[in-house]
């Protein structure tokens, strides 16, 4: 059986704490010896947002520039970013 909660301004404000740092739900339930959903709900109530990470900033090609083979290093890996592929070099034996 589980025991009920009872939040008080200390625990929300620790959770609007872990959450402003930038922990996933799963990570301020840990933290906190809490359930997932107990904090996910508590914090969606409270408002406690992730703060949003900072995006790096892409540095800019000339638009001259001759277009890339197919396999090249820095096109292979945009397109495979946060795939499966991630990581993985291109399969044919182009750049060696």
């Amino acid at each position: 059986m589980h025991t009920r909660v009872r939040w008080t301004a200390d625990l929300d404000e620790q959770l609007r704490g872990l959450r402003a740092s930038g922990l996933t739900w799963d990570s301020v339930a840990l933290a906190m010896a809490m359930g997932r959903n107990t904090v996910l709900e508590r914090g969606r109530r409270i408002g406690a947002r992730r703060v949003a990470q900072p995006v790096a900033k892409v540095e800019e090609e000339p638009r001259d520039r001759p277009a890339r083979p197919p396999g090249h290093p820095a096109s292979w890996g945009l397109i495979n970013a946060g795939t499966v592929l991630d990581g993985v070099p291109y399969p044919f034996p182009v750049f060696l």
